[in-house]
C-alpha cells in the first residue's frame, strides 16, 4: 500500500552515522523512509507507518533486490535513493591486495550502480526522481597516502553520480554528489585526531540531503563539496 501524499526515500547504510541522521531528518519532515541496514534488528522503529527497515548487504546483490521489493510492497513507490553505505580501508594503492580493492569497489561503486539500475523504473514513475550519492572530498582529491585506495573508489563513485545525472535528465531524475570531508561519525573519528566537535556533523549533511531532494526539477546540482575547515580548494 502507499502512504498518501508522502514521498519515499531509500537510504543505504542507515543504521547509524550519516544514514541514520538522514532518515531522522526525512521522517521529521514528512517523508517515508526505507532503510537498508546490515543489522536491521539493531535499528529502532520510531514510526511503523512511515518507516521500513530491511536487511541490506552491499556484497549481496540479492539483498538489494529483496530490499526494493519490500519497499514497493509496503509503500507502493520510490521517489529517491540515497547512496550512503560505504567503506574505507586505510591502505595505499601500492599496499592494497586484490581482495581489498574488490571489497572497496564492491561497496562504494558496484552496489550503488546496481541499486540505481533496480530503482530506476520507480524513479521514472515518480516524475521527479532524486538520487543523492554520498561521495567524499576524497572523490575530488587524494588527501593522504593511506586514503589513496579509498579515493580511487570515490572518484569512481563521483563519475557514477555524474553519469546518472546525465542519463536521468530526460525523465527529470536529478542526481547530486555530496562530498564531505571529516564528519563526526565512527568512521570519521577513527581516522584523525581532530575532535568530533570540530567536524561537520551528521545532522548538517542530513539537512543538505533533504534540501537537494526537495528542490524542484528546474534546479540541477551536480556536486556539493562540504568541509569542516578551509582547504585551498574545498
Amino acid at each position: 500500500m502507499s502512504i498518501s501524499g508522502k514521498k519515499v526515500a531509500l537510504i543505504s547504510g542507515a543504521s547509524r552515522g550519516i544514514g541514520a541522521a538522514i532518515a531522522a531528518n526525512l521522517l521529521a519532515n514528512g517523508w517515508a523512509v526505507s532503510l537498508g541496514c546490515r543489522s536491521p534488528n539493531d535499528v529502532p522503529v520510531t514510526d511503523a507507518e512511515s518507516q521500513l527497515i530491511c536487511a541490506f548487504d552491499a556484497f549481496d546483490p540479492d539483498s538489494e533486490k529483496a530490499w526494493i521489493s519490500a519497499t514497493i510492497e509496503k509503500f507502493g513507490r520510490i521517489d529517491a535513493v540515497v547512496h550512503n553505505a560505504g567503506m574505507m580501508l586505510p591502505v595505499s594503492i601500492l599496499e592494497a591486495s586484490d581482495d581489498e580493492f574488490d571489497r572497496t569497489f564492491d561497496v562504494n561503486v558496484k552496489s550503488p550502480m546496481r541499486l540505481s539500475r533496480l530503482v530506476w523504473p520507480h524513479l521514472q514513475a515518480s516524475g521527479a526522481g532524486r538520487i543523492v550519492m554520498l561521495v567524499s572530498l576524497s572523490g575530488k582529491r587524494v588527501k593522504a597516502e593511506r586514503s589513496s585506495l579509498y579515493s580511487m573508489s570515490k572518484f569512481a563513485a563521483l563519475a557514477l553520480a555524474h553519469g546518472l545525472r546525465k542519463i536521468g535528465d530526460v525523465d527529470s531524475i536529478r542526481c547530486t554528489a555530496i562530498c564531505p570531508g571529516f564528519v563526526a561519525t565512527d568512521m570519521g573519528t577513527a581516522l584523525t585526531e581532530i575532535s568530533a566537535e570540530k567536524m561537520t556533523q551528521p545532522e548538517d549533511i542530513a539537512h543538505l540531503v533533504r534540501t537537494v531532494l526537495e528542490l524542484p526539477s528546474t534546479t540541477s546540482i551536480a556536486e556539493i563539496p562540504v568541509n569542516w575547515t578551509v582547504e585551498d580548494s574545498y
